[in-house]
């Protein structure tokens, strides 16, 4: 394995179209580390950590603290070994440690991000509207965008999530299939009450509706639901997943690159999902178009359902030079392409820089 030759780390601050709404509060912008690493051959590999405080116990300061010193660390390895001290790495910080992990194997030049044809990566579209008024008109701009399964977020007040989520079954009317996230929001009573309050037409899944951590809370809402449930925050590892599977707590769960470090991780562990009777959905709606590239690889090839790798659209920048193909609803994989960071365009949304050789 050729050695690292240099290792460039920059921190960016790029901020979004329009506010992201979730129960912990409205996300403004991307707070992105991105990894450039170099090989004495010359090649090339990058990768993102998009940190939002709230998804992860990780902070933007402390990863970016943990991101220079872990660079230091690796500069001058071989690839085989920085790979490996990457692993280790991201048991404590899994979002910072991705964007070294997916750095070293694009150094590979992995099949897996490699298409021969263009391939579509069917995508979710956020409903935003609140009120059933002006929910019509942005639903038929999702329809007509191409999207047939949308998200709406909720965890905020049980009752009034509620009636919103009628007022979407509603609008949607059998057009599109509805997945409803509550990012952690409900306490396991709130939980339960909204689950009691909503039908199950049209609703493909229910995400995440108390603290990652309190599985107890989790169960009493999966309990009292007639809807399918999905898990995204409890699920960092394979023992996460293996919980859930015991514990009978959801028919879906969520995986992200930024939360298992490699790709070859990622896909380990949607084979682990389905191994345990359960279905993978991949997908991190608050990451750049590196980050969303690299997961609709392996949603191509290995998902059945509406990928959630939507961070794209949402920025004001790109991180890439080329900008990803969308459209019918979908990432289109091109072949022969080739991630770039447009270095330049992103000047205006620098934050610090570091680099270890």
């Amino acid at each position: 394995m050729p050695a690292l030759e240099k290792i460039a780390l920059h921190r960016l601050r790029i901020p979004l179209f329009k506010p992201y709404r979730l129960s912990f509060g409205a996300v403004e912008n991307y707070e992105v580390i991105v990894c450039e690493i170099t090989d004495r051959h010359g090649c090339t590999g990058l990768g993102e950590a998009n940190i939002i405080t709230g998804y992860t116990d990780e902070t933007i300061d402390d990863g970016w603290r943990a991101a220079r010193e872990f660079a230091a660390h690796i500069a001058r390895m071989d690839s085989a070994a920085a790979k490996s001290e990457t692993l280790g790495f991201g048991e404590r910080y899994p979002f910072t440690a991705s964007a070294f992990g997916t750095a070293l194997e694009m150094l590979e030049s992995p099949p897996l991000l490699a298409v021969d044809k263009a391939s579509p990566v069917p995508l979710l579209g956020l409903l935003n509207s609140a009120e059933e008024d002006t929910m019509h008109a942005e639903f038929a701009k999702l329809l007509g965008d191409g999207f047939r399964t949308i998200k709406i977020k909720v965890g905020f007040d049980a009752k009034a999530d509620a009636q919103f989520v009628r007022n979407v079954q509603k609008v949607v009317n059998g057009r599109a299939k509805i997945r409803i996230d509550a990012n952690q929001g409900y306490s396991a009573d709130e939980g339960v009450a909204f689950v009691k309050s909503i039908t199950p037409q049209d609703i493909e899944l229910f995400e995440q509706p108390c603290a990652a951590g309190d599985w107890d809370s989790h169960m009493a809402v999966a309990r009292a639901a007639e809807v399918p449930m999905m898990l995204d925050e409890s699920i960092y590892g394979l023992a996460d997943i293996d919980k859930a599977a015991s514990l009978k707590a959801s028919a879906y769960i969520k995986v992200k690159l930024m939360k298992l470090v490699t790709l070859d991780a990622l896909v380990h562990a949607i084979a682990h999902i389905r191994d345990r009777s359960m279905q993978p959905v991949l997908g991190n709606g608050v990451a750049c178009d590196l980050g969303c590239w690299l997961e609709a690889c392996v949603a191509a090839r290995h998902i059945d359902n509406a990928g959630e790798m939507n961070g794209f659209l949402k920025p004001r920048a790109n991180l890439l030079t080329q900008p990803l193909a969308f459209r019918d609803g979908s990432m289109w994989l091109e072949p022969g392409y080739t991630p770039q960071l447009d270095k330049s365009g992103l000047e205006n949304y620098r934050v610090d820089t570091y680099t270890a050789s």
